[in-house]
Formats: structure tokens, C-alpha cells, sequence
């Protein structure tokens, strides 16, 4: 099962995947793509790693997502990616001036999705909802966001819009209930 939960900022869409992967009853890796760069962020991943339960397994990754899901996936086991939106800006920010990095790195997660076993939870965060930004930058992180989330929408088995804390069934069956803390 290959699943993509999309919402905008402190919509519920990490609090519904933590929930997904622990119903799973698998064994479950937690593969964060946060960098712990400025305070705001380091709060943040304090409070994303005190919700979690202690027994998952945690795996920071950078660029190289596709290599990480490859060498940890397994049939019995949830794999639980946040956030793919985060993954990106690391990617847009390292990459060279011939657009290779990222191109390669979105095309080796495409491809690997269809053979990965066992369960992947990715989050994202929806950038599509709001206006034109100003800047080159912010306006190719958005196209680039909104290209990558249709691709991965195209390959994912459910995806779910979270909305104040409601999840939104956008493919796939299974209704999802609302997520309970904030």
C-alpha cells in the first residue's frame, strides 16, 4: 500500500500518518527530512519526536530518499516519510545550475515506489492553494512541489487532503476518521 497524505501547515496530515502507521501493526521507520538548521525547526522536530512512540526506528535522510526506501523497506514493515515537501527544498537548495539532482532523484523515487514491499506513508505539504509568490525561487519550489505531488498521486494506491484536521479521501477506498489532537 502506497499512500500520500497532503494538507497544508498544522492541518493534521503528520498526527493522521503517525496514526496510519501505528494501526498498520507493522514494524515502523520513521524517515524524517527535516534539518535542524534554526530554533523554529528544531522545536518543531522536538514536538514531531514526542509524538512518536519510542520503538520506531528513525532514519534522517537528505537527498537520497530513493536509496533510503530501497535498503529499508521490507513486507513487514511501515516506512513513514515526512515530508517529501521538505526533501524537495534540500534538493532545490543543493542542487547544481543544470537541474540534474533533483531531476534524478525524483525520477529514481518514481521508479523505485512500484517494486518497494510492505507499507509507505509519505506526507507533503499542499503549496497549490494559495496565491502566486513574488519570488523565482518560492514560484519554482511551488511548480516543482505541485509536479511532484501529481506524480506520486499517479503511483499511490489512497491520498488524502487534510483539512483542519479532516482527512479527505482523494483515490482509493477506506475512509480514513479524523485525526484527535492538534
Amino acid at each position: 500500500m502506497r499512500e500520500l497524505i497532503l494538507g497544508g501547515v498544522r492541518s493534521g496530515k503528520s498526527s493522521l500518518a503517525e496514526r496510519l502507521a501505528l494501526d498498520s501493526g507493522l514494524a515502523v521507520t520513521y524517515i524524517a527530512t527535516a534539518r535542524a538548521d534554526d530554533d523554529e525547526m528544531r522545536e518543531r522536530i522536538r514536538h514531531h519526536r514526542a509524538r512518536r512512540p519510542a520503538d520506531w526506528d528513525l532514519v534522517e535522510v537528505g537527498g537520497d530518499l530513493a536509496a533510503v526506501l530501497a535498503a529499508r523497506a521490507a513486507a513487514d514493515r511501515c516506512l513513514l516519510v515526512d515530508c517529501l515537501t521538505l526533501w524537495l527544498t534540500g534538493l532545490l537548495l543543493a542542487e547544481d545550475d543544470d537541474d540534474q539532482r533533483l531531476a534524478a532523484e525524483t525520477a529514481a523515487l518514481l521508479e523505485l515506489l512500484p517494486t518497494l514491499p510492505g507499507r509507505l506513508i509519505m506526507v507533503g505539504n499542499e503549496t497549490g492553494l494559495g496565491v502566486v509568490p513574488m519570488g523565482a525561487m518560492t514560484r519554482r519550489f511551488c511548480d516543482e512541489s505541485g509536479r511532484l505531488h501529481q506524480q506520486l498521486a499517479a503511483a499511490c494506491d489512497r491520498v488524502i487532503l487534510t483539512v483542519a484536521g479532516l482527512p479527505h479521501v482523494l483515490k482509493g477506498d477506506n475512509p480514513v476518521p479524523a485525526a484527535k489532537e492538534c
